[in-house]
C-alpha cells in the first residue's frame, strides 16, 4: 500500500466517523434510546467502532 492510498483511506475513515457521529448525535433521545437502542450522548464511540471496527 502506498503512502497516498493510506493517506486517502484515513481521511475517508475520518470523514465517516465525522459524519456517523453528527448523525447519532442529532438523533431525538427518546428515537435513540427507545427505538434503537442508541445514547446520543456516546455518538463518539459508537461512530468510532463502527467506522474503525
Amino acid at each position: 500500500m502506498t503512502a497516498y492510498t493510506k493517506l486517502k483511506t484515513a481521511l475517508s475513515q475520518h470523514a465517516n466517523c465525522r459524519r456517523t457521529r453528527r448523525a447519532i448525535a442529532a438523533l431525538p433521545p427518546e428515537l435513540a434510546i427507545e427505538d434503537l437502542g442508541l445514547n446520543p450522548y456516546d455518538a463518539k464511540s459508537i461512530a468510532r467502532r463502527a467506522v474503525y471496527g
